[in-house]
């Protein structure tokens, strides 16, 4: 009898632990449905410029009170949808990295609103030996010849001089994507800019030589330079000075040239005189007459 009793009220609190075990399993899962929602995960890595297909993406489950803003919860809003930045795998996908609905693909798609893409050739030494790639930011410098004026005249000087700061690089040649571990040596690099900065960037290409800068991606320090020029960069040099200007003297008045004096005569015969014999001396003959 007593192990009867035993065994019923073993199997109750078996059965009460299991249900109590159950009631809170599925609180935990509403507590969890009410504060996570549906956001949808790069699956891979996605490049810039690229389409997104549902391959592409999946929808896991966030915490509501850190869902990063403008996360999409919908997977059917991003089929076609075409990528304005890099993705990395695991990263929501956001608005703010979608190119407008509708757009086509290419890199059209990443030129912010306002803003436009130039192409300029380089050669490995401008484009900073491969190092400037897509997303990163550079200054870009012109060598050229300007016009100086001082006396009344014109003299031309070679000055090197920035002329745009902080310009995003969206592709190199033909390439929108980023790998920091492998830089590139391409002839041509994209650039966007606002319409003035293309009228700017055209001019110093018509005009002189560019080179790009790389620079560091959070300094927004402005360079307020007055640009290189030749006396600027050999001052303080020893023997590099320049030369003093010649000073132009006033002429003076020359004074009338001088007659030269005649050649001396010879002097006149002298006549000595002695009695009545008188010597008469003509140059070096002598003779003598008697009176």
């Amino acid at each position: 009898m007593r192990n009867t009793r035993a065994l019923t009220m073993i199997g109750v609190a078996l059965f009460l632990a299991l249900a109590a075990v159950v009631v809170a399993a599925q609180w935990i899962a509403g507590q969890s449905a009410n504060n996570s929602n549906k956001v949808a995960v790069a699956l891979l890595d996605i490049s810039m410029g690229a389409r997104i297909t549902p391959e592409l993406v999946h929808m896991v489950d966030w915490p509501a009170s850190s869902v990063p803003p403008g996360a999409l919860t919908d997977a059917k809003a991003l089929e076609g949808r075409i990528t304005r930045a890099n993705v990395q795998r695991g990263e929501p996908i956001t608005e703010g990295k979608l190119a407008p609905a509708g757009t086509s693909g290419g890199l059209s798609a990443v030129v912010a609103e306002g803003k436009r893409a130039m192409t300029v050739r380089v050669n490995d030494v401008v484009g900073v030996a491969g190092f400037a790639l897509p997303g990163n930011y550079v200054d870009i410098l012109v060598n050229t010849q300007s016009d100086s004026r001082g006396d009344n005249t014109v003299r031309e000087q070679a000055i090197s001089k920035i002329v745009l700061e902080r310009i995003l690089v969206l592709a190199i040649a033909q390439e929108s994507n980023r790998d920091d571990t492998k830089p590139k040596v391409v002839n041509a690099v994209t650039l966007e800019l606002t319409p003035e900065q293309v009228e700017k960037l055209d001019l110093a290409r018509s005009v002189g030589t560019l080179s790009l800068v790389l620079r560091n991606q959070i300094d927004p320090k402005s360079a307020n330079t007055e640009g290189a020029t030749k006396s600027s960069l050999l001052d303080g040099v020893p023997g590099a000075a320049p030369a003093p200007a010649t000073r132009h003297e006033p002429s003076l008045p020359q004074k009338p040239a001088v007659a030269a004096a005649p050649a001396p005569r010879p002097p006149p015969p002298r006549i000595e005189q002695a009695g009545d014999k008188v010597e008469v001396i003509k140059g070096l003959e002598r003779s003598s007459q008697q009176f």
